[in-house]
């Protein structure tokens, strides 16, 4: 198999920008799609922040543009996650999932890695059946669509809060939800939440059942006590959002790559690895931001330095 110039692992807004980059650079770039073709913004429905669309644009379709742009510009597709990768080998060897275990490898000079970050659900089939519907994990980008409504947040720990605060700014009410009566929260970022008039607390509780799916929109919760015997209950909500974190999908790089200790890739330079010709970009190595805007510019920047990269070793 001919080794490529640069494969490209993520098919969101950061995978997707890289890949426009570096098809219109001549590199001829392979997509590696990932299980979750699109990413986070596939299960988004519409999207305000995005700049270009004054009327905003479906999650979906934002993601389908920018794919059919990188297509024009020369990027190929191929499904499927990678599961083993041996970055320090030139040139670099990826296997994905699906491959036939006697398939060769893929063989490629440079790698972006910008798979992303999935968020932590609480795994319910309802809470499933309405993401995008009331159900989400970014009160930054769904927030605005609950202006002047009763919202639920679930989780103890600072993202928790961080999203409880942020939907302050358009709610009625927030009521954090925790299966305890003890929070993993910093000091700092309880306080601010137990003294903000519009927060408020339900604990020793945790939803078993979101509602209402028939409708494709949430007009309440099925609560369950966590410490005693009490009967479930009903709370009526607009909107149920969760604050229990991310999970980087850097599984295939353990060891290889450093990452902190909630298995974010740490990079230096804005997106350069320990490995030389192997770049991260987007929600992988971005706890912090996490906007689809942040992911497409270091998309961008990933590009830009295969493409030096390249022409410096292979010129």
């Amino acid at each position: 198999m001919a080794t490529r110039n640069v494969v490209i692992l993520g098919s969101g807004c950061s995978g997707l920008t890289a890949a426009i980059y570096c098809g219109r650079a001549g590199l001829r770039p392979l997509v590696v799609e990932g299980r979750e073709s699109g990413g986070q913004l596939s299960l988004t429905t519409l999207v305000e922040n995005f700049p270009g669309f004054p009327e905003g644009i479906q999650g979906p379709q934002l993601i389908e543009n920018m794919r059919m742009q990188a297509a024009n510009f020369g990027a190929e597709f191929a499904s499927g996650d990678v599961i083993e990768a041996h970055l320090g080998t030139r040139p670099i060897a990826l296997r994905l999932e699906d491959a036939d275990k006697d398939a060769e490898p893929i063989y490629t000079e440079s790698l972006i890695i910008a798979s992303g970050a999935r968020a932590r659900w609480l795994d319910l089939t309802s809470e499933q059946a309405l993401i995008g519907h009331g159900v989400s994990s970014c009160a930054t980008c769904d927030g605005f669509f609950f202006r002047d409504k009763d919202i639920i947040v679930v989780g103890g720990g600072d993202s928790a809060m961080e999203e409880a605060l942020v939907l302050t700014r358009f709610a009625s009410t927030v009521t954090i939800v925790h299966r305890r009566d003890e929070f993993r929260a910093s000091k700092i970022m309880l306080d601010r939440a137990r003294e903000h008039p519009k927060i408020k607390w339900v604990t020793n509780a945790q939803i078993v059942e979101v509602m209402d799916v028939g409708k494709k929109e949430v007009t309440a919760v099925k609560l369950q006590s966590t410490n005693n015997g009490r009967a479930p209950w009903v709370m009526p909500i607009s909107a149920v959002f969760l604050g229990i974190g991310h999970v980087p999908n850097t599984q295939a790089f353990t060891g290889q790559l450093p990452a902190d200790a909630d298995g974010y890739l740490l990079t230096r330079d804005y997106v350069h690895t320990q490995h030389a010709g192997v770049f991260a970009s987007g929600d992988v190595a971005d706890r912090r931001y996490r906007q689809a805007i942040t992911a497409a510019g270091t998309g961008c920047m990933a590009a830009i330095e295969v493409e030096k990269y390249l022409a410096h070793h292979h010129g």
